[in-house]
Formats: C-alpha cells, structure tokens, sequence
C-alpha cells in the first residue's frame, strides 16, 4: 500500500485514525502497530514474517546487551548486527554479488526467487540504530515488544524514511508522553496534503514526462539536459514528498519524525547538498560509520578512505547495481575535490555554482538510469558526442507544452512559499481560508489519481 493510492487515502487513512483517536491512550500503540502491520503486509503478508523476526532480533539483542557483562554485550552487538546485515544482504545484494562471482569464475549462484521487501533498507538501518545506541549507553533498552515493534513498523515511516534513530524518538513511544492537539494534527495533515501534492501533481507528472523523452525518435541535445533536469526534479519531488507525507502523519499522531530535505539545490555545493538532501541518511552513515572509522581525526589519507566506505556503501545502500556504485563514487570524487583540492574561494564563484548544478544532474542521471550502457549513451547526447543538432522542433515544442510544469517544479525548490505561508499562518483570515484550500488540493489529487496513470514511489525499491 502506498500513501498516494486510493485504497489509503480513502480507506486505510481514515480509519487508522478513527480508531488511533477513539481508543484510550492505554491501546494506542497497539492500535497503530496493528494498523502499521496491515499496511506493510497488504500486498505480501509474508513480509511480515521478515520484519517479525527482525524485531524480535533487535528486541532480545537490546534486552540481552542491557543485563550481560561487557564482554557479552559486545557479542551480542556483534550478533545482532551480523543477523540483521546478513537478511539484508541475502534479500538486497545475493544476486548482484553472484552475478559478479559468475562473471569471474562462471559459477552460476544466482538465485531466481528472491524478491526484495519493500522498505528493508530503510528499517535495518533503524535496527541497527537502535543496538548501536545501546550497547553506546545513549538510549536506554526497551522493555516493551510493543513499543520497540512500533519503533521499527510504524507505517509512516516504515518504507521509505526517514530514517529515524531511537534515541530521536524513544520517549514519544510511551503514549502517554506523547501530544496530541487539533492544532498539531491540523499543522500535520497540511504537511501532508503538501507532500501529496508534490507526489502527485508535480512528481507523477514529470515521470511522464520522461517516459515521453525515451519515445521521442529524433531527439536533440538540449532534448536531453531537458530530461535531466525532469528526472533530477522528479526524484526530488517524489521523495521529498513521500517524506512530508510522512512527517505529517506522524505528527497527526503524536511523533516528531527528524526533517528529511531542506531546498538541497541552493546549496552551492556538493558538500552543502549532502547536508541538505536525505538528511536523516547522511546522518546515519557520518554517527555510525564515518565518526567510528575515525571521521577526520586520523590525517588526510584516512579521512579519504573513510569517505571512500561511505560512499561505497551509500551507492550500495540505493540499490545493487553498478550504476548506484559508481554513482557513490562520483559524489565520493566530487567530495573530495571540494575538500582537499578547490579552494574555498572558488566555491562561491557563480560559474562553480553553475558547474554544481550541471553536476547534480548528470550524477541523477546515472542514478536514474537503468543500466551503464543507457547513461553512456545519455551522456554522449548530452555534450553533443552523439551527432545530434542542438535543438529542434521537437524540443521547442516539448519545452513549451511542459513550462508551466518546470516552472512550478522549479519554484518549488525556493523556500520562498514555505516562508510566506510562516508568514501568513498567524493572519485570521489565513487562518480560516488555509483548510479549505487544503482540502481543495487533497480532493484534486484524489481526482487526479482517480483519473491518471498510479506511479508508485521511486525510493520503494530501496
């Protein structure tokens, strides 16, 4: 089930919350979990056997580290870890590493009949969060099944973000500490009804769009930077609104889910656009990889190979494939350059900002592409290497039916709204007018989902 689908925001939605606001605070948890479980397990109910016997790992590994010596816990850190990564690894990576064991030996190990759960990435991490921040005595153990299944299966977040650590959430998983206000679930449900809207009526449509690109027969370059900057404002809406979305249902709820992106194109830079994009994911690999493998602290050529294994793994983590490896690799080069070889000074030259931005949209490009030979040939399309003329009929027309779109696509990368609509929230009038246009944007989308073509989220295959 995915948020931007009929069945949730006609079923599924309003009834979770009839029953989550009806019942007592006593069975809240309950409440959610079984309504987060149903949600998960909606097309595949044996995927709830996996995320079942992930919690229990996580659940007695936290309980066994809070009571054994130190020499315990340890094995049990390393325990826990090594069983969660392992059912990672089998259902996400098996079959790519087998390819890559078939190309160099001919051993065919590849196994046909695996399919990756929705979401695993996304709640592994959580997982391992969780022990990591135990066994360092920065959360205490939970004691409660229940409260530790919810932490990992709340439906909100549960599939693709953010990535929340428990330490950011553990006191909101005891019921009665959490708030529960009109005015927070008003604040919540218009969180979400924006990020259904970039879903929607922003990110859908430019997904069509590029599917029209790859049907055009006489393409031309700009043709193709046109398809890049469709495809790099896609993802960012498509996740970006998923983690609205999700943002505001769980604070309709009670949670306070960590922000997942802050307008990461004006960064300037491939150093600020990590702070500002995935956030919660950037986070997680610099606390529980990059700072433990020595961050910093040990010279420039350690420094370097710990950014190497960070990106290496943050690639992997997008997917199992090449693309997504060299795409880590990428940023990983452009990272370094920024760090050790350009100076500070040319950073904030506009041409380097230009030259960031054109970055940016070759690096999702790579990312988008579904094999190294189609990004080959995009980008020899792209700096004019493919004998095609600069422009044509074709572009023109195809930019002008589509400005209105890239505009609003492009507008919306501004804080320029988010700052108004702060600015408007105390006004009366705003006040009174702002649910009805709420309620207004979540019928069209309803409507326009009814109507169109249903893309599903990008980031469910990680």
């Amino acid at each position: 089930m995915e948020f931007s689908s009929i069945t949730f925001l006609i079923w599924f939605l309003p009834l979770c919350s009839l029953a989550y606001f009806a019942v007592p605070r006593s069975w809240k948890n309950i409440v959610l979990l079984g309504f987060s479980l149903l949600f998960y397990g909606w097309s595949r109910p044996e995927w709830l056997l996996l995320i079942g016997l992930e919690c229990l790992v996580g659940y007695g590994c936290g309980r066994w580290m809070d009571t054994g010596s130190n020499k315990q816990r340890k094995a049990v850190l390393v325990l826990g870890v090594l069983v969660i990564v392992a059912l990672l690894f089998w259902f996400k990576y098996f079959n790519f590493f087998a390819g890559i064991f078939l190309e160099i030996t001919g051993l065919d190990w590849m196994v046909k009949t695996i399919l990756l759960p929705i979401g695993i990435s996304f709640y592994t991490f959580q997982i391992l969060s969780y022990l990591a921040d135990v066994y360092t005595h920065q959360a205490p153990v939970q004691r409660s099944l229940i409260r530790f299944s919810l932490y990992v299966c709340m439906f909100f977040q549960l599939i693709a973000g953010p990535i929340v650590r428990y330490s950011e959430i553990e006191s909101q998983l005891d019921a009665a500490q959490r708030t529960l206000s009109w005015h927070q679930t008003a604040k919540g449900s218009a969180k979400f009804v924006c990020g259904l809207a970039k879903k929607v009526l922003i990110a859908n449509q430019l997904s069509s769009l590029n599917v029209f690109f790859r049907s055009v027969s006489n393409p031309s370059v700009l043709f193709y930077w046109l398809n890049a900057l469709a495809v790099t404002l896609f993802i960012y809406y498509d996740f970006s609104g998923y983690s609205d979305m999700a943002i505001g249902l769980g604070q309709m709820m009670g949670f306070h889910l960590p922000e997942n992106f802050d307008y990461p194109f004006l960064a300037g830079n491939f150093t600020g656009f990590w702070r500002h994009w995935h956030m919660t994911l950037t986070r997680w690999f610099r606390d529980y990889v990059y700072i433990p493998l020595g961050g910093n602290r040990k010279g420039k050529p350690r420094q370097i190979f710990n950014l190497l294994v960070v990106w290496l793994l943050t690639g992997l983590w997008h997917g199992a494939a090449w693309n997504f490896v060299l795409w880590g690799l990428l940023f990983f080069g452009l990272l370094v350059l920024e760090k050790f070889v350009i100076p500070t000074a040319w950073q904030q030259t506009l041409w380097y900002r230009i030259l960031f931005i054109i970055g940016i949209l070759i690096s999702f490009v790579l990312f988008y592409d579904d094999s190294l030979a189609l990004f080959t040939a995009d980008l020899q399309a792209m700096f004019g290497l493919a004998g095609l003329p600069f422009s044509n009929g074709v572009t023109v027309y195809t930019l002008l039916s589509n400005l209105v779109l890239l505009t609003m696509a492009a507008a919306g990368c501004f804080p320029f709204w988010k700052q108004k609509y702060h600015q408007l929230e105390n006004n009366r009038h705003f006040a009174l007018a702002s649910p009805i246009g709420m309620a207004l944007v979540l019928v069209v989308c309803i409507a326009w989902l009814a109507a169109g073509t249903f893309n599903p989220f990008l980031y469910f295959r990680f």
